[in-house]
């Protein structure tokens, strides 16, 4: 089933990992690390396409359940899923089916990808709060990378409207890959 849906969705178009990732090294033995994300941020001017191989809008729950091989493109973003849940305002005018619901928080799960540009990033399950500008990616590997720089961990949230990142291990301990040809010079 193929769906492009218009103005509220492009709402969940948070799934926007521009060029500007900058993550601070930390020592081998820390169990997290702190960054900000420049380019993570939230778009709302490009259209935004959804397609999955079922698609049930459930009004009266406020939601609507997309599942098999979900796939979102907008602009040069990629979300991939196996299920996604769009949850919108409860006593809203709209709906997901009219094009007009305000989407409040979108659940993804079975294998999450994510591309923007450089920049990829996987995990088990995302949750994109719209109300409070974040993105939480969790899994028993969580894998951001640009490039040959990478990151893992376990969870991660990304504050959408400052940019802010934080990467936890979870018990264990990040993992952070750096190639010093990656750093931009001046000259």
């Amino acid at each position: 089933m193929f769906a492009t849906l218009s103005a509220p969705l492009r709402a969940a178009s948070i799934f926007v990992l521009a060029t500007g990732l900058t993550l601070i090294s930390v020592p081998a033995g820390a169990q997290q690390t702190s960054s900000r994300m420049k380019g993570m941020q939230l778009s709302n001017d490009q259209p935004i396409q959804i397609q999955s191989d079922k698609l049930e809008i459930r009004d009266q729950e406020n939601k609507a359940e997309f599942s098999g091989n979900v796939k979102v493109v907008q602009g040069t973003t990629t979300l991939q899923a196996g299920k996604m849940i769009v949850y919108y305002a409860a006593g809203g005018q709209g709906s997901v089916a009219s094009g007009d619901a305000d989407i409040e928080k979108i659940d993804v799960s079975e294998k999450v990808y994510l591309k923007s540009g450089t920049q990829e990033a996987t995990a088990d399950t995302g949750t994109f709060n719209l109300v409070n500008e974040t993105l939480l990616l969790k899994g028993e590997k969580v894998v951001l990378s640009e490039g040959k720089n990478v990151f893992v961990g376990c969870q991660l949230l990304v504050t959408m409207r400052t940019g802010e990142a934080k990467l936890d291990a979870c018990g264990g301990r990040v993992m952070i890959q750096l190639d010093p040809k990656s750093r931009k010079t001046t000259n």
